[in-house]
């Protein structure tokens, strides 16, 4: 506290506290100096002196002998700013769980869809806390990021599809099951069976042919080939290894499914394929037939792929036979870090450009996935 000796025949000796100063100061600021002293009923000399000592000292102004608080003074008013702090976001908090209590009850989607309609209220940051969720999960869920759970089940679909198609639809559940395991995929027969149902796939032979539980089916594919690329391996000119992959993209009508072939010398995408299936001659095939027509193949050329039906079959190796000279690997089984260049490609491309065009439509994302590999490539 400090006396304040007032002038201008108004009541001298009166006590003004440091926050009725800084209020007065404030309320001076942004308005009319004579103003705020008549409606606060105080000197206008008071003001000038205030603000002169204001703008001087800032935070240390109206303090005492000296204009100066005491290490003490400072510590007192810097907790009890904290706490004031502390209860102001611990009402937010229960007002924003009062709020949200409803959709909390209905699971994590209608989380995600009471913060995107509060955005205008509160703090993105400050919701995410008090639901118990993330700021990426949300992004991932507004950008439609499909899920590890989500992705695996389209895996296995793709898988199951191709399988199917691939063997002339005579394959049953029990054959297509044993097929995938003998790929390193493994799943039982339950599973692919209500994949199948769900996919609409029904086997040819399924009434005439139906394998005994006693005599299990176990094929050999003859079309897998060694990992090549053992580390540490230099690239040091063109045509010396192509990589290549699929991926699935999302649109508001469908998926389409992505295949590109890239030569690790320089990174370029010198063949790919965009198709609403999954068979041979889409994928792989298609993007092989642009990638001779863009680079010539070279005696020596590795080509580096996973072990997915789309490479790994009779088809596909006698076309590459054909090329003499072009060798063939694959990933290894469960190593996600053999074919990290084209995954790389694809992460980029769909945080760059997918994620951002969700409910584009099918024709729509294929001319911004053109646009992409042709600027960036």
């Amino acid at each position: 506290m400090v006396i304040e000796s007032k002038g201008e025949g108004m009541e001298k000796n009166k006590i003004y506290d440091r926050d009725f100063k800084v209020n007065a100061v404030k309320l001076a600021l942004k308005s009319n100096r004579f103003k705020v002293a008549k409606e606060l009923g105080i000197a206008i000399t008071n003001i000038y002196r205030w603000q002169a000592e204001f703008q001087k000292y800032g935070a240390d102004s109206f303090c005492g002998v000296n204009n100066f608080r005491t290490p003490e003074q400072k510590k007192n008013s810097e907790l009890k700013r904290i706490l004031k702090q502390k209860l102001k976001d611990t009402e937010l908090e229960i007002e924003i769980f009062k709020s949200a209590s409803n959709y909390i009850l209905e699971g994590r989607l209608m989380i995600f869809h009471f913060i995107e309609n509060n955005l205008d209220r509160y703090r993105l940051y400050r919701m995410c806390k008090v639901l118990g969720t993330s700021q990426l999960a949300y992004y991932n869920w507004r950008n439609k990021i499909l899920t590890p759970k989500q992705m695996q089940t389209i895996f296995i679909e793709k898988e199951i599809t191709s399988v199917f198609y691939e063997y002339k639809q005579r394959y049953g559940n029990a054959k297509i099951s044993a097929e995938l395991k003998s790929r390193g995929i493994k799943i039982s027969v339950s599973k692919v069976t209500s994949h199948m149902k769900k996919l609409g796939l029904v086997s040819k032979r399924s009434v005439k042919h139906k394998i005994k539980s006693s005599s299990p089916f176990v094929p050999y594919n003859p079309y897998i080939f060694p990992h090549l690329l053992n580390s540490p391996f230099k690239v040091e000119e063109t045509s010396q290894v192509w990589v290549s992959g699929i991926a699935s993209v999302e649109t508001n009508e469908q998926l389409l499914f992505l295949t590109i072939i890239m030569d690790l010398f320089d990174r370029k995408i010198i063949g790919w394929s965009l198709s609403d299936g999954l068979t041979t001659k889409e994928t792989s095939l298609a993007s092989w037939e642009m990638a001779v027509r863009t680079r010539k193949t070279k005696k020596g050329l590795i080509f580096h792929s996973d072990r997915s039906p789309q490479y790994a079959n009779n088809l596909f190796t006698r076309k590459l036979k054909s090329f003499k000279g072009v060798m063939r690997s694959m990933s290894r089984t469960g190593n996600r870090l053999d074919n990290v260049s084209v995954k790389s490609f694809f992460v980029s491309l769909k945080s760059e450009l997918v994620n951002l065009n969700a409910n584009l439509t099918k024709g729509e994302m294929e001319e911004r996935i053109v646009r992409y590999i042709n600027t960036k490539h």
